[in-house]
């Protein structure tokens, strides 16, 4: 994509007058408040902003622990800041969309188990998307772990992260066509928790978005958690609305201390909680999704390779994994099976699931191996292909040897997909070269 200097950009809307910048062949509003809430209540819709609103600085992310996961992803918080007024939204669209532009709009949801990420991480950065597929884009940052998704129903209301993203959807409705998006043609997009969030979000937000795009979402540990979580709001106690953010993060950890002995489960602890608002109880749930199969078209996947990516975390598996002969037989049967576990197996069924209501589904596998990768093609391997800004995904361990400057090239397949779903065409059934995606 050529190179230009960034100049400054303006988009009068009714949430206010935002000015934003014109470079790298998109236009850019960031950092853009959707909502407002106190620590451990409900979210409320973000009041008109008077006078010229400068959105130009990424959305600050939820503030949360480190994660096992940022050295296989490089330096993902490079440049963000931390903050619970983590309420915010940013707009990416092709620079020459203008107000009557009705472009599809895609709606990004990241991922990292309920606890990490925002919306605005550098490798998140949809420029290159927005401007090759013709789409706008919203990338949207949302309160995380013990701020967003553990609630006892009583001080704490549950899901709060959830009725985060249900806001943020609401304000896209309201406002994306100013800023050249079609808010008829909305495809709500997210990876890991992210798509699991997406797959809930199917039967919260209805009438909000037309289409939905579920990437590595856990459906084999999302089942019978009901036991896990009152352990866990037990370790946590009461907490006071006060509490500085050294005892958020204690309790933090002893949620997941509690969470530990529920096997896979534990590997995402934090998540939506049945039975509270917007979601129905979990012996429900299957005939909420059965009820909107048919109001929204679905593209749900995984990649060959999963849980290779959380292996890699892993010194003792990988000292096993590496042993002449054996190590790699092991490995492979290890991932195999978990990967069927955790991810395909109940993606398919989460498809059948919606096909057997006359849901429209297609299902899809990436099967991308970078070179020298020591997750092979595991659990994230889909996001710099999808988001292939080469400053965020530089020293990111997930590439092994491959130059992030290569990844434009070796993503435009997927994300010709990714383009064609929200626009609401044809899918091709493979994509060529050596990034391999099977569509079904």
């Amino acid at each position: 994509m050529p190179s230009q200097s960034p100049s400054e950009t303006v988009t009068v809307t009714s949430a206010g007058r935002f000015v934003g910048l014109r470079e790298q062949g998109v236009t850019r509003f960031r950092g853009i408040r959707y909502g407002t809430a106190d620590r451990f209540s409900r979210p409320r819709p973000a009041e008109p902003e008077e006078g010229e609103v400068r959105a130009t600085e990424a959305s600050p992310a939820c503030p949360q622990p480190r994660s096992r996961g940022d050295r296989m992803l490089g330096d993902p918080y490079r440049g963000i800041r931390f903050d619970e007024d983590c309420l915010r939204l940013s707009v990416t669209a092709p620079d020459d969309a203008g107000p009557d532009a009705r472009l599809p709009v895609l709606v990004w949801i990241h991922g990292g188990s309920y606890v990490a990420g925002g919306g605005d991480l550098p490798i998140f950065d949809p420029a290159v998307l927005a401007a090759e597929q013709r789409v706008v884009v919203v990338t949207v940052t949302y309160r995380l772990g013990v701020l967003g998704f553990l609630g006892d129903g009583r001080a704490v209301p549950p899901n709060l992260g959830l009725l985060d993203l249900l806001e943020a959807l609401r304000w896209v409705r309201r406002h994306i066509a100013d800023f050249g998006g079609d808010p008829g043609a909305v495809t709500l997009a997210g990876q890991s928790a992210g798509g699991d969030a997406v797959a809930h979000l199917l039967v919260a937000g209805e009438g909000l978005f037309r289409r939905a795009i579920i990437q590595s979402a856990p459906f084999g540990i999302r089942r019978h958690r009901g036991t896990m979580t009152r352990r866990m709001l037990e370790a946590v106690g009461r907490l006071d609305p006060a509490a500085t953010e050294d005892l958020l993060f204690a309790a933090h950890d002893r949620a997941y201390a509690a969470a530990r002995r529920y096997g896979l489960r534990s590997g995402m602890p934090f998540g939506p909680q049945y039975g509270s608002d917007p979601l129905p109880p979990e012996d429900s749930m299957d005939r909420a999704w059965r009820a909107v199969a048919d109001r929204v078209d679905v593209l749900v996947g995984w990649t060959r390779d999963e849980t290779a990516f959380f292996a890699a975390l892993s010194p003792a598996l990988s000292r096993l994994f590496a042993l002449p002969g054996l190590g790699a037989l092991l490995r492979s049967s290890v991932v195999r099976l978990t990967t069927d576990a955790v991810y395909r197996r109940g993606g398919r069924a989460f498809a059948a699931l919606l096909r057997s209501a006359g849901g429209r589904v297609r299902e899809y596998e990436l099967d991308w191996r970078p070179d020298g990768g020591p997750a092979l093609a595991g659990h994230t391997v889909d996001l710099p292909l999808l988001f292939p800004n080469p400053d965020g995904w530089r020293d990111a361990r997930v590439l092994g040897r491959t130059d992030p400057r290569d990844l434009v090239a070796l993503g435009a397949g997927l994300r010709a997909v990714w383009g064609a779903f929200a626009r609401g065409e044809t899918l091709p059934p493979t994509s060529d070269g050596p990034v391999r995606l099977t569509v079904r």
